[in-house]
């Protein structure tokens, strides 16, 4: 009897190992994207979709559906958010597209609850849906009982819950950023870190120190380093646009001006200070420049100072030089003869011309992009 036991335990054990396949592995930088879509029909187109920092979406490649699957290949060197939608079913699947095999289950009926098997990024990815989605509940629980108060008047629960309700919204708003504190090793931080960037109400200092703590993840690939330099770009400019509102000091500069002498802000200003940007080839500047000029000479004698930084294109130094002349600005004038790469327009985050910003004796920038009769109103209430 042992003998046609063991024989068959055997025959067993021979036939599990034949049914086992091998995990596969792809080349290096490559992704296997296999999408199950239960109830998609033959024939209809599956996409990959980036979206561009306007949020409008970029198709990456394109897949048609057979046997309700589909398969999308490529090269990656790092990982990356990406949209997967399917022609016919609203919505979308966000992921993270990245090296190694990754497979999707679409629920065409609720698009939103498909699931996402893949690498160590995704993994970390639906972790953190599953946060926010637990405080979403939360908030969305809050907002039924709030509506409940409201209906029975009572006030003070009402106020109570109101409260609670400020709580959990800030508790959602503060979630990416937690998230990342608490996984500062995960190439999915620095991703969610760059959708942070998108809103009308950024959180600078949050997604600065953010940044700061995620250094090692930006130095591991040149994908990241991208990133790490698109953010730490956003924060710079958005601090310089803090420097530039009315009622801050204005950023002092210095530039060549026609004979190549350094000119600094901070030496010339007067009572009242213009910092015009302008360049011989721009039309309304150049409309714009009579009045200036009579403005210039109707109070430069109070305390009227004016820099006017030229965005001329390099190599036209002569036409910058015969529009001073030609229009009279008689005036402090510097260029680097750079276009809008100019350093001080930069600087001043100028990206169309003519721009104006009028500053006080003591550096104040009082008002921005005067022109007319405005700018002659402007330097009169400061002069007169």
């Amino acid at each position: 009897m042992r003998k046609p036991l063991l024989f068959m335990i055997t025959v067993l054990l021979v036939l599990s190992c034949k049914n086992e396949q091998p995990e596969r592995t792809l080349p290096p930088n490559t992704y296997e994207v296999n999408v199950t879509a239960k109830g998609v029909y033959n024939g209809i187109r599956s996409h990959l979709i980036i979206l561009n920092d306007r949020r409008q979406e970029i198709q990456l490649d394109t897949a048609m559906i057979a046997n309700e699957t589909a398969t999308f290949t490529g090269k990656v060197e790092s990982p990356a958010m990406r949209l997967l939608t399917i022609n016919g079913i609203r919505g979308h699947v966000q992921f993270v597209l990245e090296p190694g095999i990754t497979n999707i289950e679409v629920y065409k009926d609720s698009i939103s609850k498909s699931v996402v098997d893949g690498g160590k990024n995704n993994d970390d990815h639906n972790a953190y849906k599953a946060l926010y989605k637990q405080r979403a509940d939360e908030l969305k629980a809050l907002g039924q009982e709030i509506q409940i108060a409201r209906q029975l008047n009572d006030s003070v629960k009402y106020g109570n819950l109101m409260a609670k309700n400020i709580e959990r919204t800030k508790a959602i708003q503060d979630l990416a950023y937690e998230y990342i504190a608490d996984n500062p090793d995960s190439d999915f931080s620095l991703l969610l870190l760059e959708t942070m960037l998108i809103g009308s109400n950024p959180n600078v200092e949050k997604i600065k120190s953010s940044i700061a703590i995620l250094n090692d993840v930006v130095n591991r690939s040149n994908g990241n380093k991208f990133l790490g330099r698109k953010i730490r770009t956003f924060v710079a400019q958005k601090e310089a646009l803090a420097n530039l509102e009315i009622g801050k000091i204005a950023p002092n500069f210095s530039a060549p001006d026609p004979n190549g002498k350094e000119i600094a802000l901070n030496d010339i200003k007067g009572k009242a200070t213009i910092i015009d940007f302008w360049a011989s080839w721009c039309g309304p500047c150049r409309r714009e420049n009579p009045n200036v000029v009579r403005v210039y000479e109707k109070y430069h004698d109070k305390g009227l100072e004016i820099i006017s930084v030229s965005l001329d294109k390099p190599n036209q130094k002569d036409r910058w030089l015969q529009a001073i002349e030609k229009d009279k600005l008689t005036w402090h004038h510097v260029s680097n003869l750079k276009y809008f790469n100019e350093p001080v327009a930069r600087l001043y985050n100028v990206s169309a011309i003519p721009a104006t910003f009028i500053l006080d004796e003591d550096g104040k920038i009082v008002a921005k992009k005067l022109r007319g009769k405005a700018l002659e109103d402007q330097i009169a209430s400061m002069l007169n």
